[in-house]
């Protein structure tokens, strides 16, 4: 394989495109050779303010020796077609989360990764910050005690109508159940499902209520979820694109102490700290971010910490979450098996 990394830019569609575009032009291992969309208009534009040419058939693009890699950001429905066709072209492929709808997708993805050979991240970037390394730090040196619950938060206004746009800033095709899968909890609510899986460990049940609050929409725009987990611990995930100003919030409560992170503030109490509130002096230093992390995986076999736990696990609490809003149950994780 070349020294350096040649990839092609796999659509324009996510809201995180021009993120990832931006971040693998930060890295010197990797060069941006070519840019395909199922749009083709957006990917021409595209690949006209990034000066490299545009291909407007995938099987060219991945059929191309010269492209070692690619990164995706089509519609998430999208995924398992383009992804499996990349890995049987020996591609290593990069994904906006999430990786896919059921488990079952899921399983015919990483076996086609498997057979290939290929490096496969998706991109889960908040497992890689500071205060989640601190927070499970905080959790292994046992400084919390039986872990008893979780919570976490985040949220947006991305589908507040504002007087420029009748659905928000986010893109409309947001709402589109269909590429999609869903709104706000299989896009926001990702974060807290992965994190506090992470945090919390293997999910066994849970109950969801998917809320749409407009007729515009097709998909939920606020969302909540309560998790069981096999720790005995439980988590409230929450999320919303109706939330304005809301902070991102991770909670930690155990039998011993209680975590708590709002944005840029942590306050953890504790019996070490006296039972009394303190902001931790220095947190650890954060991980490489996902892209970083999949660029060593490929030219240096290096194990990645995002796993294939995290994405199976964030796949699964999607799917259960949306059968038990539909049918209005709790919802066992078994039956997706």
């Amino acid at each position: 394989m070349n020294v350096v990394i040649n990839v092609a830019l796999l659509s324009r569609w996510h809201v995180h495109a021009d993120d990832y575009a931006r971040q693998a032009k930060e890295i010197d291992d990797i060069s941006i050779k070519l840019v395909w969309d199922e749009e083709p208009e957006r990917g021409q534009k595209w690949a006209e303010e990034l000066g490299v040419p545009f291909e407007a058939k995938l099987e060219t693009v991945l059929a191309n020796s010269e492209i070692d890699a690619v990164i995706v950001d089509t519609p998430t429905n999208l995924h398992k077609e383009v992804i499996i066709q990349a890995a049987k072209h020996k591609k290593h492929i990069f994904t906006e989360k999430v990786l896919a709808f059921t488990v079952e997708d899921y399983n015919e993805i990483m076996a086609a990764i498997d057979e290939a050979g290929v490096k496969l991240m998706v991109s889960l970037p908040r497992l890689t910050e500071d205060y989640y390394v601190y927070a499970q730090e905080t959790l292994d040196k046992g400084l919390l005690g039986k872990l008893s619950m979780v919570r976490c938060r985040f949220a947006h206004n991305g589908a507040v109508p504002s007087d420029e746009t009748g659905t928000g800033w986010l893109p409309e095709h947001f709402f589109n159940k269909e590429q999609c899968g869903g709104g706000a909890l299989i896009d926001l609510g990702a974060h807290p499902i992965y994190l506090t899986n992470r945090l919390a460990g293997p999910a066994t049940a849970l109950s969801a209520i998917l809320q749409s609050t407009s007729d515009k929409y097709e998909v939920d725009d606020n969302a909540i979820v309560t998790v069981e987990y096999e720790s005995g611990a439980l988590g409230v995930l929450e999320t919303s694109f109706l939330s304005s100003g809301s902070p991102f919030q991770l909670e930690l409560y155990g039998t011993e102490g209680t975590l708590l992170i709002e944005d840029n503030q942590i306050k953890l109490k504790a019996k070490q700290t006296e039972n009394k509130w303190v902001t931790p002096e220095a947190l650890p230093e954060s991980l490489p971010m996902p892209m970083v992390q999949w660029v060593k995986a490929i030219k240096d076999n290096v194990v990645p910490t995002i796993t294939k736990e995290d994405v199976r696990s964030l796949t699964a609490i999607n799917q259960a979450a949306a059968l038990s809003n539909q049918e209005g149950r709790k919802v066992n994780l078994t039956e997706l098996n």
